[in-house]
């Protein structure tokens, strides 16, 4: 498995924005979302990176890392509350993962994170704003030095507190690249169809899960003058499945440009209240989606 399989430890499963089939050790990305039928759009700036270190028992490493986000959200429909507070959020992340072989091209991994998401509204932040999610990963890899027959094979629980429920979720996801121009992966958070034209261009289908979920530090009242706890928005979150096409250009054997469009199959935007419950949808008609961005990889 040798370092490649290393790296598809540094990204586990860290909740529905996340890619566990990626072996990025570093990326910059911007994406636009608007909304259909009206003014409203997000944009998210995120930059992440990740450092294995290798540690004295043969084929193990400890993994650091941090990302950060920022959603500015372009909030133009006209409500009966104060939409003020909606408008940015950022999210700060630190994760540690461990990884070591198993033997029989298996490995094992593990990942904890801390993440503080909110609007930030006080200028500080609260537990409210504290995300703890963890995972862990039995990964099998069929790969050679060809890439012509490469397989991998990613067994897995991940736990996040913003799940709303206190079990883990399974990770079940494979990868196959049957032929030196094409790749296929089955699995959430993302399947695709890979076509490598040359060296330095490629081409694919999928299908993949986006979204964010952020505290709202100052709890927001969604029908003023009625004093009811279920009209309480507490958090929001934002889980929006897509389909499209990708290109990636390679401008070096290891850094990468991208640029991903497709249009939502499922939009779903939602205050929730502090149980999680659905207090308010924002917006849930389907729409255009575009992301781009810089990434060094070790593939």
């Amino acid at each position: 498995m040798k370092i490649k399989g290393i790296i598809i430890c540094i990204c586990l499963w860290c909740g529905l924005a996340s890619d566990a089939q990626n072996a990025d050790l570093a990326r910059i990305e911007y994406t636009y979302f608007p909304q259909k039928d009206s003014d409203n759009s997000f944009r998210r700036f995120r930059a992440l990176a990740a450092y294995p270190i290798k540690l004295k028992k043969e084929g193990s490493y400890l993994i650091p890392g941090i990302e950060f986000r920022n959603v500015s959200f372009k909030y133009r429909d006209a409500e009966s509350f104060s939409t003020a507070g909606l408008e940015n959020f950022k999210a700060f992340t630190a994760t540690l993962g461990y990884t070591f072989e198993l033997g029989q091209n298996w490995r094992f991994g593990a990942e904890g994170g801390l993440k503080l998401a909110s609007n930030f509204s006080e200028s500080s932040f609260n537990k409210d704003d504290l995300i703890y999610t963890g995972a862990v990963v039995f990964i099998k890899s069929g790969e050679d030095d060809r890439f012509y027959e490469p397989s991998r094979l990613i067994l897995g629980l991940h736990y996040s507190t913003t799940a709303g429920f206190p079990l883990p979720i399974p990770i079940v996801n494979y990868y196959r690249r049957w032929d030196e121009k094409w790749s296929y992966m089955v699995g959430p958070p993302k399947s695709n169809l890979k076509y490598y034209i040359n060296e330095k261009h490629e081409l694919e289908l999928f299908v993949t899960l986006d979204g964010f979920f952020a505290n709202i530090q100052k709890n927001l009242d969604t029908e003023p003058g009625v004093i009811q706890p279920e009209h309480i928005a507490a958090n929001i979150s934002m889980t929006i499945l897509l389909s499209g096409i990708g290109y990636e250009y390679g401008i070096t054997d290891h850094l990468k440009l991208y640029v991903y469009g497709g249009h939502t199959i499922l939009n779903n935007i939602r205050l929730r209240d502090g149980n999680k419950d659905e207090v308010f949808t924002i917006n849930d008609k389907n729409t255009f989606y575009a992301r781009s961005g810089l990434k060094f990889t070790i593939f």
